[in-house]
C-alpha cells in the first residue's frame, strides 16, 4: 500500500474510533473490514472485494455508512466514558457573594417590579462589598441585607470565616447609565413585547432524560451532596460542619446513540470546612452515612466507587477568611455542571431585563418541554440578542442525534411556542416578582429545582403536529 493510503486509514481510524468501535483490521490486496462491539464478541465484517485506498474511503463519503443501520448499531457501541460536575455550599465565598447580590435584587423587586438592577459583591476576610448600578424606587437597607443573609448562612462569628455583626459592609451603588436605560427601556415607555434586550449576548438551555429533573446526573448528585451538608449542619446532625464546603462526583457513562445513560458512580469527593475538635475518621464516617447514603442511589454505588472525603486532610480556615468572593463566579455550577454550553454570562443580582438570566432561563425551558414532550432525549437550546432589539438574533437547536424529527423541525416548534422577546420572557415567566425568590437561585443551582418560584422548570405543553412527530 502507499503511503497515501495509511493516511487516510489513520484518519479513517480516527473517526471510527471518536464513534466507540474498538477494533478495526485492514488486510492489503483483498480488503477486509473488520468492526468488533464493545458489548459482545461477535465481529460484522463487510468484504468489499479488491479496492485502493481511494475505494476503500469513497464509500464513508458517499455516506454508505449511514446506509448501513444493523453495522452501524454495532459498530457506534459506545464504550463507558467518565464525566465529572461539581459544586460549592452556600458558605462558600464565591456563593456568599450571589446569594448577597440576589438578596438585594428580591429586596428591590418586592418593592419595585420594574427595579433595574446590576448588583455584584465582593468579599474578603472582614468585609463585604455590595457595588453596581441599580434604578430603583425602593427604599433598601444594603447593609442590613449584607448582615442578615451572612448571619443566614451561618457566618456568625470570626472562628467560621465571617461575623455577619462584626464585618464591614461597604456599599458603593449608583443609578443606571441614561444611555443604556433609553435605549433598553425608553425610559419606561415601552410595552412589554417592545422592550429591548439589556446587553448581547447569547444564552444556553439543556435537557437531558438522565434523571427525572432532566438534567445531569453528575451535576444533579454533586448539588444534592452540597446542600445536605448544609442541612445536616443547620438541624445538628453534624455539629462540627462548618460554612464552606466543595462537593465533586464522577459519573460513568454510555453513549446510546447521543442519549447519556448513568452506569454507576466513579468517584465522590467531599470537602467540607469543620472545627478543630474533629477527626478524619468522623468526617470520613459522618458524611458516608449523614450526607452520601441519603443523596446517591445505591443502585449507582459499589465496591470500586472511590471517596476522596476531606482527602487535605484539614479544612478548619474556610469562608472569606479563606478565600476572597465574587458574585458570577460558580456560573457553571449555577446551570448543568459542565455539561451543554454556557454563553458566559453570570445570573446572580440581574433583573429580568439582563438576557444573561432570563434569556437562560426561557431557553432553559425550552430545552425541557422538548425532552419532557419525547421529541428528544437529549437538548441543546441557544438564543442570542443584540441591546436595546427585542426580538432574538437567532434560535438554534441541537438534539445530540436524539430527536424524533430532524432539529430543523423541533426548532420550528421551539420558535412557535416560546416568545424570547425580554419583556415577555418577563412576563410569561413572572420574573418582576421578589420577596424571597431570587436568593434561593443563588445556592444548589438555578435549574432542577423543585420548587414553585422556580417558573422556568414547569414543561410547557407543546403544540406542534402530532403525527408529523
Amino acid at each position: 500500500m502507499t503511503s497515501g493510503f495509511w493516511l487516510r486509514e489513520s484518519a479513517l481510524r480516527l473517526d471510527l474510533t471518536s464513534c466507540a468501535c474498538c477494533a478495526l483490521i485492514f488486510r492489503s490486496e483483498g480488503i477486509d473490514f473488520t468492526i468488533r462491539s464493545s458489548f459482545n464478541s461477535s465481529y460484522v465484517q463487510w468484504i468489499w472485494g479488491y479496492a485502493d485506498s481511494d475505494s476503500l474511503i469513497a464509500p464513508f463519503r458517499r455516506g454508505w455508512w449511514s446506509n448501513l443501520p444493523q453495522n452501524k448499531a454495532a459498530a457506534m457501541a459506545a464504550e463507558s466514558f467518565l464525566f465529572t460536575s461539581e459544586s460549592v455550599n452556600e458558605g462558600h465565598p464565591d456563593k456568599l457573594c450571589d446569594q448577597v447580590s440576589d438578596a438585594v435584587l428580591d429586596a428591590c423587586l418586592a418593592q419595585d417590579p420594574d427595579s433595574k438592577v446590576a448588583c455584584e459583591t465582593c468579599t474578603k476576610t472582614n468585609m463585604v462589598m455590595v457595588f453596581g448600578e441599580i434604578t430603583t424606587k425602593a427604599t433598601v437597607d444594603y447593609e442590613k441585607i449584607v448582615r442578615d443573609t451572612c448571619r443566614e448562612i451561618g457566618f456568625t462569628s470570626d472562628d467560621v470565616g465571617l461575623d455577619a455583626d462584626r464585618c464591614k459592609v461597604l456599599v458603593n451603588i449608583e443609578q443606571q447609565s441614561p444611555d443604556i436605560a433609553q435605549g433598553v427601556h425608553g425610559h419606561f415607555t415601552k410595552r412589554p413585547e417592545e422592550i429591548g434586550a439589556g446587553d448581547q449576548g447569547h444564552m444556553f438551555g439543556y435537557a437531558t432524560d438522565e434523571t427525572p429533573e432532566l438534567m445531569p446526573l453528575s451535576h444533579v448528585l454533586a448539588t444534592k451532596l452540597g446542600a445536605r451538608l448544609t442541612e445536616v449542619r443547620k438541624n445538628g446532625t453534624c455539629a462540627w460542619l462548618r460554612p464552606d464546603g466543595k462537593t465533586q462526583v464522577t459519573v460513568e457513562y454510555l453513549n446510546e446513540g447521543g442519549a447519556m445513560v448513568p452506569v454507576r458512580v466513579h468517584t465522590v469527593l467531599i470537602s467540607t470546612q469543620h472545627d478543630e475538635t474533629v477527626t478524619n475518621d468522623e468526617i470520613a464516617a459522618d458524611l458516608k452515612e449523614h450526607v452520601i447514603k441519603p443523596v446517591i442511589p445505591e443502585k449507582y454505588l459499589d465496591e470500586k466507587t472511590i471517596f476522596h472525603l476531606n482527602p487535605s486532610g484539614r479544612f478548619v480556615i474556610g469562608g472569606p477568611h479563606g478565600d476572597a468572593g465574587l458574585t458570577g463566579r460558580k456560573i457553571i455550577i449555577d446551570t448543568y455542571g459542565g455539561w451543554g454550553a454556557h454563553g458566559g454570562g453570570a445570573f446572580s443580582g440581574k433583573d429580568p431585563t439582563k438576557v444573561d438570566r432570563s434569556g437562560a432561563y426561557i431557553a432553559r425551558q425550552a430545552a425541557k418541554s422538548i425532552v419532557a414532550a419525547g421529541l428528544a432525549r437529549r437538548c441543546l437550546v441557544q438564543v442570542s440578542y443584540a441591546i436595546g432589539v427585542p426580538e432574538p438574533l437567532s434560535v438554534f437547536v441541537d438534539s445530540y442525534g436524539t430527536g424524533k424529527i430532524p432539529d430543523k423541525e423541533i426548532l420550528k416548534i421551539v420558535k412557535e411556542n416560546f416568545d424570547f422577546r425580554p419583556g415577555m420572557i418577563t412576563i410569561n415567566l413572572d420574573l418582576k416578582r421578589g420577596g424571597n425568590r431570587f436568593i434561593k437561585t443563588a445556592a444548589y443551582g438555578h435549574f432542577g429545582r423543585d420548587d414553585a418560584d422556580f417558573t422556568w422548570e414547569v414543561v410547557k405543553p407543546l403544540k406542534f403536529d402530532k403525527a408529523s412527530a
